[in-house]
């Protein structure tokens, strides 16, 4: 996926703000939480970083498509191994999903303000 992809997928998501930090990283937030990371620092130490569940952290580390983000690893980041080691849908499935963790963790005033549906809704 092109870093203009990976911007335009990440932009798409429900109440997603942008602000480039750390050597020009895009940084890619909800309710001022970060779910996603490209270019800058991230470009240079590999690939695209973003959020993921238990379950696909250990998946994609076992398969050798990602490693444990820097800084980021014990919050279940993780970066990948190149920007294309991930098919561009699976990638942006996987974008959504980083999204929708961190929407679940903001509190639920700050969901209705962004207009974000609660878990379970």
């Amino acid at each position: 996926m092109t870093p203009k992809s990976f911007e335009t997928r990440c932009l798409r998501l429900p109440a997603v703000t942008k602000v480039v930090q750390w050597e020009g990283t895009s940084v890619f937030k909800v309710g001022g939480k970060m779910f996603a990371l490209g270019g800058g620092f991230a470009a240079r130490s590999g690939g695209y970083m973003f959020k993921v569940s238990d379950m696909v952290y250990a998946m994609l580390i076992e398969h050798g498509l990602a490693r444990p983000a820097p800084y980021l690893a014990r919050a279940k980041w993780v970066q990948l191994v190149s920007n294309n080691a991930l098919p561009d849908a699976e990638l942006t499935l996987y974008l959504a999903q980083a999204h929708a963790l961190i929407a679940a963790k903001l509190t639920r005033k700050t969901r209705k303000e962004l207009g974000l549906a609660s878990p379970g809704q």
